[in-house]
């Protein structure tokens, strides 16, 4: 971005890229890193970070890298998605947990990415990417291939058009993931293997709301060929059902979930997977 195109956007916008320049796999960047992934010259990401520094955003480590502060942490924790959604699953998914001593994972869609809300694992658990706070591409996680099957049209059609390579194994054929997400809606779960990270495996199931809408995403993450994770699939829907209903019949959360960014009115017609074809 030339210093012309980045005057034209306003302060707010200039702070908000320099943020969004960090992610799962960017939690610490220089500020030329920052610069040059923000699209900003590097004297305005230089009195950009200062500010977001001194007001807590970001904190500068000994060795001159940037990483996220608490104040953000703070502020995100206020947003229902934590507060509510994370309250009334985090119970449904430790009991998860004691059966599969495997990573256990809550997911709603974030724009293009699938945001993990809430994940517990143990020590044996397998370490991976889609940790709490986490925004991973949809492509690549069952958990986002949930969110992404269960989205209109237009999502599925901008994520088709922006199928990243994370590992070899990464799906960047339109067509197969297009067969893939009809599967998914048929079959009521998706999995991976190797998508996001080399050695773990996923499968997920949908949790819908009242309105037969799909707010959020259950899954279960662990090693490559350590076991069959299809086996799990009874002991998710069972959870995944339960926390739908304390959902639909928790009075105090019948706003909260306004904050749904997806997910399709049963009146909606069924995507015709076709089109995309």
């Amino acid at each position: 971005m030339t210093s012309e195109a980045a005057k034209g956007r306003s302060v707010t916008s200039r702070s908000l890229a320099v943020l969004d320049a960090f992610d799962a796999s960017h939690r610490r960047l220089s500020l030329s890193d920052i610069a040059r992934r923000s699209k900003l010259p590097l004297a305005t990401a230089h009195r950009l970070v200062g500010e977001l520094e001194v007001w807590g955003a970001l904190v500068r480590s000994s060795d001159g890298a940037y990483e996220i502060g608490g104040r953000i942490w703070q502020l995100g924790l206020l947003a229902p998605v934590h507060t509510e959604l994370r309250e009334v699953a985090l119970p449904y998914m430790q009991d998860l947990f004691h059966v599969t001593k495997d990573n256990v994972q809550l997911a709603i869609r974030d724009g293009m990415r699938s945001l993990y809300v809430e994940r517990i694992a143990g020590q044996r658990s397998y370490p991976i990417l889609g940790k709490a706070g986490a925004r991973l591409p949809l492509h690549t996680t069952a958990a986002g291939k949930v969110l992404l099957a269960f989205s209109s049209k237009d999502v599925v059609e901008a994520a088709l058009s922006s199928l990243t390579s994370e590992t070899p194994k990464s799906i960047t054929k339109r067509s197969t993931l297009i067969s893939q997400l009809e599967k998914v809606v048929q079959d009521g779960y998706a999995t991976t293997e190797d998508e996001m990270t080399v050695g773990a495996c996923s499968i997920a199931v949908p949790i819908f709301d009242w309105n037969g809408k799909v707010i959020a995403a259950l899954g279960i993450t662990t090693h490559t060929g350590t076991h069959e994770v299809k086996k799990w699939i009874p002991a998710l829907r069972v959870v995944a059902t339960a926390l739908a209903k304390r959902l639909a019949t928790g009075a105090r959360f019948n706003s909260s979930l306004d904050f749904a960014p997806i997910e399709k009115d049963r009146d909606e017609p069924p995507i015709d997977w076709t089109t995309f074809k």
